[in-house]
């Protein structure tokens, strides 16, 4: 029994380093709010074409819950003083003000 004994306190200990069993973590749910298989991005050019992509972006985002209601609100008066400069005939400034937008709410400019 001697012999032994020293083998079943290593092979104790060792039991002790061995990971813990891993439960399957489930997998999330696919998303039930997804883009229309319908969405299109709006064409156009410039300034104006800029302006209706973002405001596309931003209703299909709001749509699929991935904006908050207020963030959505914020980014409307951002996507109106866009607009505003486009027919203004301000091109330049109004895609800048797009592009600074989708920026300070973390898409990719």
């Amino acid at each position: 029994m001697k012999v032994f004994a020293p083998l079943v306190i290593a092979l104790g200990l060792a039991g002790c380093n061995a990971s813990a069993p891993v439960a399957p973590v489930a997998s999330a749910p696919a998303s039930t709010n997804v883009t229309p298989a319908d969405f299109k991005l709006p064409e156009g050019r410039g300034c104006s074409g800029d302006v209706a992509r973002w405001q596309a972006i931003q209703q299909n985002d709001l749509n699929m819950g991935h904006v908050s209601q207020s963030v959505f609100n914020e980014i409307q008066r951002e996507i109106s003083a866009a607009a505003s400069a486009c027919q203004a005939g301000r091109d330049a400034e109004a895609s800048a003000m797009v592009i600074a937008s989708k920026r300070r709410h973390g898409y990719p400019g």
